[in-house]
């Protein structure tokens, strides 16, 4: 039975939402308010109550948690982080309290990751009713849904620039989506992945000769929030190139190598420079092995970690000669220019690869 009394939201993040809605609904018996999808709005709101250099991101959450109130929720959870993303929790909760919004906040950096039972304690002030038995009974369906979400979004990013028919490859994808809010066990997920994946795999492709891959790297929110990297990969796509993203929440959350990783970019870094920046030097680096196209790195203005990941990836392209693009997304980035410097980096890419032959 859901307790009706609590109308729990997270921010919105890619297509996070559904996993989360199935955690808190079955796993914590508590109602879930589905956070609204970020758009020009959710920044305009968050942009108007944060401080002016901020990270993207806290203007992102601030501004969606304000839809999220005016949606009927009345809990609200922020995540911990290894860089500033850990003290946004105090931050965001003092502004909506100064704003006169009365909302319980559960602020998860308070919580030991390597210690679970924290976590359970914290969301247990949220419903007492809860139990170990009913979130652990749900913990590894929601975990596999966020697998099998990355999985089928990794391969239409990197077929979705060949299908033959427009919007195939999205279509099936949006089937699974809905049949993913119908999810009560682990037999049901995967009978619905299988077959999505399997339509998935019958859309006709038209895949040319020569085909340009592209990787990308960055900052952990804007690489996995299309609309604030202003939806970079479709404009990619729409290119016909191979977009490569390896950020997500399986890979750096559920399964993060980091142990391989600290290994494998030591000849570049020798100290952990926070967040995502380990990962963004190690998949830069497995791209330019791999000879890919280009790397383009995206970033939120003011995202330190990612700031010093910067000249390890400048010596990068020239040690394996590869182009990258920087983008530094804020309140003020402009489609046009964005467009504008894809292009340039695509015939810059088509000009390498004729030069080559």
């Amino acid at each position: 039975m859901s307790n009706h009394k609590q109308r729990i939201s997270f921010p919105h993040v890619g297509n996070y939402w559904v996993p989360l809605k199935y955690l808190f609904t079955e796993g914590m018996g508590v109602d879930y308010v589905v956070p609204p999808a970020i758009t020009k709005k959710t920044l305009d709101i968050g942009s108007q109550h944060s401080p002016d250099f901020v990270c993207t991101p806290f203007k992102y959450n601030l501004g969606n948690y304000i839809e999220t109130i005016e949606a009927g929720a009345n809990t609200l959870v922020q995540t911990g982080g290894v860089c500033r993303l850990g003290y946004y929790g105090e931050l965001h909760e003092q502004i909506l309290s100064d704003l006169g919004y009365e909302v319980q906040f559960v602020n998860t950096a308070r919580a030991s990751f390597p210690r679970p039972v924290t976590m359970y304690h914290l969301f247990k002030e949220v419903n007492p009713e809860m139990t170990i038995k009913q979130i652990g009974k749900a913990i590894p369906v929601f975990l596999k849904m966020i697998e099998y979400t990355d999985e089928l979004e990794d391969y239409i990013r990197k077929n979705i620039g060949f299908e033959v028919t427009e919007g195939s490859l999205q279509q099936v994808y949006q089937h699974f989506l809905l049949g993913l809010q119908q999810v009560k066990d682990k037999r049901q997920l995967k009978a619905l992945f299988t077959s999505c994946k399997k339509e998935l795999l019958q859309v006709e492709l038209n895949l040319p000769a020569t085909t340009f891959r592209v990787g990308i790297v960055g900052e952990y929110y804007t690489i996995m929030e299309p609309f604030s990297n202003h939806f970079i990969e479709k404009e990619l796509a729409k290119m016909g190139i191979v977009v490569d993203r390896w950020m997500n929440i399986t890979n750096s959350i559920i399964r993060p190598p980091e142990k391989e990783v600290r290994k494998r970019i030591k000849p570049y870094v020798k100290y952990n420079m926070g967040a995502t920046s380990m990962y963004t030097v190690h998949k830069a680096l497995d791209f330019a092995k791999k000879r890919y196209d280009g790397i383009i790195h995206v970033k939120s203005f003011g995202c330190t970690p990612e700031m010093d990941a910067i000249p390890v990836l400048q010596n990068i392209s020239e040690d394996y000669k590869i182009p990258v693009l920087y983008f530094s997304f804020d309140t003020q980035t402009s489609d046009t220019g964005i467009q504008t410097r894809l292009e340039a980096f695509y015939d810059m890419i088509v000009m390498r690869n004729e030069a080559k032959v």
